[in-house]
């Protein structure tokens, strides 16, 4: 059968060169990252928290929503966030790094925010475990729109190793910031519509059934497929009988109304 296709399916050695490129980049990127993180939490013993965490309501708790994602509370919290945006960013960073960078700017912003509007006056919110939800929802989102391989595979991926967080963007435990959660969650989401098409889509195979209003666009295979009846030669005509009469009718006996009894 014939399998036409958009365009040839790359697997060069160049171009596997340029994906261990794009995902090496992803990964540097990811633990350069993870590693400021971890240099502010060194340092945070030196000065009030306070200032730089998100207050909701607050008009000092605006300075949060650039800084708060960069503090943590425990060693614990520090080390559950960074592995969540090592994984969860080499995965975006790799699969669609011209949206992710656009797409960080609004998760960073719209995690803030969403703990400065939805969480309780006096409160204070900090961490980048709302980042990671925007990165989760991102990958998650650009599979459901983009719908190509590496898209689907990547939010596999994304909902096999974090998809609990479906669940954390609501209230569920004392103490975590559901609110910066589902502020990044929804950022994520809105980034997947604004820049779904900044990557360029892989191309597509193409199967004939995919063409059949325009048959032109596909040839037929004589082999497999047979031709139409009205161009297939009439090889033996019924000739027609000429010894019978056309149109006899045969008379039957009158049926006896009393027969014997």
């Amino acid at each position: 059968m014939h399998l036409p296709t958009d365009a040839p399916i790359p697997d060069t050695p160049a171009q596997r060169k340029a994906d261990r490129t794009r995902l090496v980049r992803a990964l540097n990127a990811s633990l350069a990252f993870v590693l400021v993180l971890a240099a502010v939490f060194a340092a945070q013993g030196g000065f009030d928290l306070r200032p730089f965490t998100v207050q909701p309501w607050s008009a000092e708790g605006l300075l949060g929503l650039l800084t708060a994602p960069l503090l943590h509370g425990s060693i614990e919290h520090l080390a559950a966030n960074a592995t969540s945006l090592l994984l969860l960013g080499t995965l975006a960073g790799a699969v669609y790094p011209k949206a992710t960078v656009r797409a960080l700017p609004l998760v960073w912003l719209g995690s803030g925010l969403g703990a400065w509007l939805l969480g309780e006056p006096g409160s204070h919110h900090l961490g980048a475990s709302g980042v990671t939800h925007g990165l989760m929802f991102l990958v998650m989102t650009l599979g459901l729109l983009r719908r190509d391989r590496p898209s689907i595979a990547a939010a596999m991926i994304a909902f096999l190793l974090y998809g609990g967080m479906l669940l954390t963007v609501l209230p569920r435990e004392v103490g975590v910031s559901w609110q910066s959660h589902l502020g990044g969650a929804v950022a994520g989401v809105a980034a997947a519509f604004a820049f779904r098409l900044k990557d360029p889509l892989p191309p597509r195979k193409r199967y004939s059934w995919e063409d059949e209003e325009d048959a032109e666009l596909v040839p037929l295979n004589d082999e497999l497929e047979p031709p139409s009846p009205r161009n297939v030669p009439v090889l033996w005509n019924r000739p027609e009988p000429r010894d019978v009469q056309a149109g006899v009718v045969l008379r039957f006996p009158p049926r006896d109304d009393n027969p014997p009894h």
